[in-house]
C-alpha cells in the first residue's frame, strides 16, 4: 500500500475499492464548507462534507457572527442608517485593508456581489434585525446589526474611502453569533441533502495522474477512500494550533499566549502544498487585546517603554493592537485620565502599572527617562485641544485631551495579557476559489476557500472584524459552485 500522508497525494492506482463516492467532497464544517456545500448541491452536484468533528463549527462557529457588507449603494440596515456606501468606496477599503498583501481581484468581486451574498445569507435563513448601533464596538451585546467594526472613519482610510459602518452581525443576543450563523448553514446544507460525515479526518488527497480525484479520511480509525468526480473542497481554517509552521512562518505570533481557532492545526494548507499549491502570506496574522472595553477608553493614547506614540488611536481596536506587538520589550501602555478610566474587564488581563496628579509622575512611577512620557502627552494635549493630530492624524470626536487628573497608564503586556490572535496566510487560489500552483495555474479538481488561504483579510495590520466571515461564505459558495460545474 502507498504511504498515506498530508504532504503527498496518494495514488489513485493504489486504491483497491472505493468506500464512499460522490461528486464533490469538501473538508471541513465551519462556515466555509458550508457554504461550499449549499453552492455545490444547488448546482445539482451530490455533496458529500467531512468534518473532524463531531459535529460543526470551526472558528466560524467561535466567532461573533459578524460579516462586513457594503457597497452597491448600501444594505437595507446601512441605508436606513443614512450611510450610502457606494462599491468603490467599498472596493477601495478592502484594497487598503489588504494593505501589500492584497488580492486586487478578490477585493473587486466581492466589492460588486458583497450586497448579493447579504441577500444569499438571508435568503439560508440568517435573521438581521436591520438597526444601527453607533458607537466603538467589538461585538454588540444585544441583538443589534449594523456596527463599525473596522478603520474606516480613521487616517488614513477615511481620506481615500468615503467612510461608512459595514459590520452586518446575525440577530442574536449577546456575543457569540457564530454559533447560530453556522447553525443557520448547516440546516440550509442539510436540507438541500448534503450528507456529513462526522468523526471523519483528513489524511490526504488522492491523485490521477494531474487531477485530484479524492481523499482519503480516517473513520473509526480506518483509513476510507472518498472518490469526488468534480472535486475537493478544503475548508479547514488557519494553522495557529501548528506551533511548526507558526515557528517556521509566523515567529512573531510566539510573543503571544491566547489563539482563537478550532482544531486549525493547518491541514488542509499542507494538503494543498503537497499537490503543488502554494502558500502565499504565511507571516501575517492578526490579533486583538479588548482595551475598548470599556467604550471610554478608546479616547485613550498609546506609547511604548519609551513613552513614544506609534499609532492613531482611532482606527480599529485590532489595528492598533497589532501596531502594538510591533513594538518593542513586550510591552506597552494605555494612557487615561480621570475623566476616561474605568476599570477594565478582568478577561483583558490589563493591569494598572503608573498613576499620578501629572503625566510626570506617571512617566517616573513607569521609570521612564524624565521628559519622553510627560513630552509625549504636553505635545498631544496642546495640539488635541485645537482638535489636530500633527503626528498621527487621530480625528475627533474620539480625539480629546487627556489633562483632567489623577493620570492613569494601564500595561498591556503581550505575553499576560488577553492579546488574542489567528492566523490569515494560507494556499493561493483564484477568485472561484481554485487551489492555484507556483505558476498561477489551477490544481485540476482542488478548491480552497475560508482561513486555509489567503484572501480578503490578508494584512493583520489593516484587518476589520467581519472581514473573515465575509472571505470564508462568499469565497466558499465560489469554491462549491466552481468544484460542481468541472469536468460536466
Amino acid at each position: 500500500m502507498a504511504e498515506i500522508s498530508l504532504h503527498r497525494p496518494y495514488p489513485a492506482s493504489a486504491v483497491e475499492s472505493w468506500d464512499f463516492e460522490t461528486d464533490v467532497a469538501i473538508i471541513g464544517f465551519g462556515a466555509t464548507g458550508a457554504c461550499a456545500a449549499i453552492e455545490a448541491a444547488d448546482a445539482g452536484a451530490k455533496v458529500m462534507l467531512f468534518e473532524r468533528n463531531s459535529g460543526s463549527g470551526g472558528a466560524s462557529g467561535l466567532s461573533g457572527g459578524e460579516i462586513y457588507i457594503g457597497g452597491s449603494g448600501g444594505t437595507d440596515a446601512q441605508r436606513a442608517a443614512g450611510f450610502e456606501d457606494t462599491t468603490a468606496d467599498f472596493t477601495a477599503y478592502l484594497k487598503l485593508a489588504g494593505g501589500p498583501c492584497v488580492d486586487e481581484a478578490k477585493c473587486e468581486l466581492y466589492g460588486r456581489e458583497a450586497v448579493n451574498h447579504y441577500a444569499w445569507l438571508k435568503a439560508q435563513g440568517v435573521p438581521y434585525r436591520g438597526n444601527y448601533l453607533p458607537g466603538k464596538h467589538i461585538e454588540p451585546t444585544d441583538d443589534s446589526t449594523l456596527i463599525w467594526s473596522g478603520s474606516e472613519a480613521a487616517a488614513p482610510f477615511c481620506d481615500q474611502a468615503k467612510p461608512a459602518p459595514r459590520g452586518h452581525v446575525i440577530q442574536h443576543m449577546g456575543w457569540g453569533g457564530g454559533r447560530p450563523l453556522v447553525d443557520v448553514l448547516e440546516a440550509s446544507a442539510r436540507a438541500k441533502g448534503v450528507e456529513v460525515i462526522t468523526d471523519a479526518r483528513a489524511l490526504a488527497l488522492i491523485q490521477d495522474r494531474e487531477q485530484i480525484v479524492g481523499l482519503v479520511v480516517r473513520i473509526d480509525n480506518q483509513p476510507r477512500f472518498v472518490k469526488a468526480a468534480k472535486g475537493v473542497v478544503l475548508a479547514t481554517g488557519g494553522f495557529v494550533f501548528n506551533q511548526a509552521m507558526r515557528r517556521k512562518h509566523c515567529p512573531d505570533t510566539f510573543k503571544l499566549n491566547d489563539p482563537i481557532g478550532d482544531k486549525d492545526d493547518g491541514s488542509g494548507i499542507e494538503l494543498g502544498i503537497g499537490a503543488g499549491g502554494e502558500a502565499i502570506h504565511m507571516d501575517q496574522f492578526f490579533t486583538t487585546c479588548p482595551w475598548t472595553m470599556p467604550e471610554s477608553h478608546a479616547y485613550g493614547v498609546f506609547v511604548n517603554t519609551k513613552g513614544q506614540r506609534f499609532i492613531n488611536e482611532d482606527c480599529y481596536h485590532g489595528r492598533v493592537s497589532r501596531c502594538a506587538v510591533d513594538q518593542p520589550d513586550g510591552k506597552v501602555y494605555l494612557l487615561l485620565d480621570n475623566a476616561h478610566f474605568v476599570q477594565p474587564m478582568d478577561f483583558a488581563r490589563m493591569r494598572i502599572a503608573g498613576t499620578g496628579e501629572t503625566w510626570d509622575e506617571v512617566e517616573a512611577e513607569l521609570e521612564m527617562p524624565a521628559g519622553t512620557l510627560s513630552a509625549t502627552m504636553a505635545v498631544y494635549n496642546e495640539h488635541a485641544r485645537a482638535g489636530r493630530d500633527p503626528l498621527f492624524d487621530k480625528r475627533p470626536p474620539i480625539l480629546v485631551a487627556l489633562d483632567q487628573g489623577p493620570f492613569i497608564a494601564l500595561e498591556l503586556d503581550f505575553h499576560d495579557s488577553y492579546f488574542s490572535f489567528f492566523t490569515l496566510g494560507g494556499l493561493k487560489t483564484s477568485t472561484d476559489g481554485e487551489v492555484l500552483d507556483r505558476s498561477g495555474s489551477p490544481i485540476a479538481g482542488l478548491f480552497a476557500a475560508g482561513r486555509c488561504t489567503s484572501g480578503l483579510p490578508a494584512w493583520g495590520h489593516g484587518y476589520s472584524s467581519g472581514m473573515s466571515l465575509a472571505d470564508c461564505t462568499f469565497f466558499g459558495r465560489q469554491a462549491g459552485r466552481k468544484a460542481s460545474s468541472q469536468f460536466s
